[in-house]
């Protein structure tokens, strides 16, 4: 397929936002609701600032109409709407800036349109499995701490003086347990405090400099971590780069959305390099066969797509096998991360009434 370096239609602004969940002030559901209802109303022919002034008028989130009435402002005014859509910032993405100027030049914005709340969908329900993957454990694992804590600070205290008399024939675990739950009582505001400035310390490690750059390289390096990092990063640009270069976005522009798209230093790094080798005239594959951080099977895709100038259709293609591969890997994780929690809270709890029943068995014997 005939592939454009430079694209007259649009030059969006790119800021840096992490996802395709993107921040700003809408949701990534929101933003595709708004997609559907302005494919839908251009679908029955409606002028496209009547749409968008249709849609200023039903949409209840105050950030979301404003910016639907100042690009149906401009609209009026004579500029495109994906003019419109990149003088929103972070609301909309610049590939989804990218896709409609595109859509715009051939005459096909309600398909394209179409295909945007797709590619939304998609990643939308990547984030809820994962999200329903972790809630249940996560949920299990503060109720653990919880239930530890309350043992610790209402129930043990009660057997202080109980255990007083045989201090020396208690079990080693017993005698840890008394002694954190004496610290957690006398100590437990400089405790709270120890623990909330960690929490900040670490919370701004994570988001420096530093902290970024050494958490980026982890997840592309780490055995386990590096494999599912991959996999989501390269769903998220296969798609990005499929439903653009499909629509005819040139692919500097859509090279300068996916780095958009993914927030990990080291992969937008990967991305800077496949754009240097397609400014120098080398093409996509070489730039992929370089890294050997990408799998051999996207290698030999990309390559086989290039080839055969259908890029776009195989890109398409690798983001399908990848989003199928990441939901059977979340829900098998999912499945692990349950059983996995209630044994540790069984561990723990046993360890709990095992510490306390010890030491009354040996206060009976002691009595008989």
């Amino acid at each position: 397929m005939a592939i454009e370096l430079e694209s007259p239609m649009l030059q969006p602004q790119r800021q840096p936002v992490g996802s395709w969940r993107l921040g700003g002030a809408i949701s990534a559901r929101e933003r595709m609701q708004f997609t559907e209802r302005l494919a839908m109303l251009l679908e029955t022919g409606m002028p496209l600032h009547a749409a968008l002034n249709t849609l200023q008028q039903q949409t209840q989130h105050p950030s979301l109409a404003q910016a639907i009435g100042a690009m149906a402002e401009a609209v009026m005014a004579g500029k495109p709407l994906a003019t419109a859509l990149a003088a929103q910032g972070a609301l909309f993405p610049p590939a989804y800036a990218s896709l409609v100027g595109a859509a715009e030049g051939g005459g096909f914005l309600a398909e394209v349109l179409g295909q945007l709340v797709d590619m939304e969908e998609k990643q939308e329900r990547l984030r809820n499995a994962l999200a329903s993957a972790f809630i249940y454990p996560a949920f299990l694992a503060l109720l653990s701490v919880v239930v530890v804590v309350y043992v610790l600070v209402g129930v043990f205290p009660k057997f202080a003086d109980l255990f007083s008399g045989i201090k020396d024939q208690l079990p080693a675990s017993t005698i840890v347990l008394m002694a954190l739950s004496d610290a957690l009582r006398q100590h437990w505001l400089a405790i709270a405090a120890t623990g909330g400035a960690a929490g900040t310390l670490i919370a701004r490690w994570v988001r420096s400099a530093a902290g970024k750059a050494l958490l980026d390289r982890a997840k592309l390096r780490l055995p386990g971590l590096r494999g599912l990092f991959m996999q989501v990063y390269m769903a998220r640009i296969m798609r990005v780069m499929s439903t653009s270069l499909g629509n005819r976005v040139s692919v500097l522009d859509t090279l300068g959305a996916c780095r958009d798209a993914v927030s990990n230093l080291e992969f937008r790094a990967f991305l800077a390099k496949v754009e240097e080798h397609v400014v120098q005239g080398r093409g996509f594959a070489s730039a992929f066969q370089e890294e050997a951080a990408v799998p051999q099977m996207v290698r030999q895709m990309i390559a086989t797509g290039e080839a055969s100038g259908k890029l776009a259709l195989v890109m398409g293609r690798i983001a399908d096998f990848y989003e199928r591969e990441l939901l059977r890997k979340i829900t098998a994780l999912s499945k692990l991360a349950e059983p996995v929690m209630l044994m540790v809270m069984g561990v723990v709890v046993g360890l709990i009434v095992t510490s306390l029943i010890l030491p009354i068995f040996k206060l009976a014997a002691a009595v008989h």
